[in-house]
């Protein structure tokens, strides 16, 4: 993992490649292309261009010791949502995560089951609330 943490600013296709080596783990170029081409044609030199640049961004790195280099994921799922998540909160709504939710709840149907995964952690964040007031 790199040190100087910079915000994480993939791109859609870099984002794309990231989901991709996240579900397979270390993959070949030609793994990558084949992956993407099930949802959009992409050459295969476009793939290892990306992959080139995703490396000098410190997105992936890559195990140069086999004759076909692997790439693996350099940040983690959860760190890239976050970091995207924080962006686009910022710049959205100004920073408000209630119009978020409230947009992304008005705009969607919600089951059930997710409602009460929401009440939970609603629940759990003023229990945790109320602890650190006392």
């Amino acid at each position: 993992m790199p040190e100087n943490k910079a915000p994480l600013k993939p791109t859609d296709t870099e984002l794309e490649i990231l989901q991709i080596l996240w579900q397979n783990g270390p993959s070949t170029v030609r793994l990558v292309n084949e992956e993407q081409n099930k949802t959009k044609e992409t050459g295969y030199t476009t793939t290892l261009k990306l992959l080139q640049i995703m490396f000098e961004k410190n997105l992936v790195t890559r195990d140069e010791e086999s004759r076909s280099h692997l790439y693996q994921a350099a940040v983690t799922e959860e760190e890239t949502q976050q970091s995207l998540l924080n962006r686009f909160l910022d710049t959205t709504f100004r920073g408000s995560a209630m119009k978020l939710v409230m947009q992304a709840l008005g705009n969607r149907k919600t089951s059930p089951e997710e409602l009460d995964q929401i009440r939970h952690l609603l629940k759990k964040l003023e229990d945790e609330s109320s602890a650190s007031d006392s």
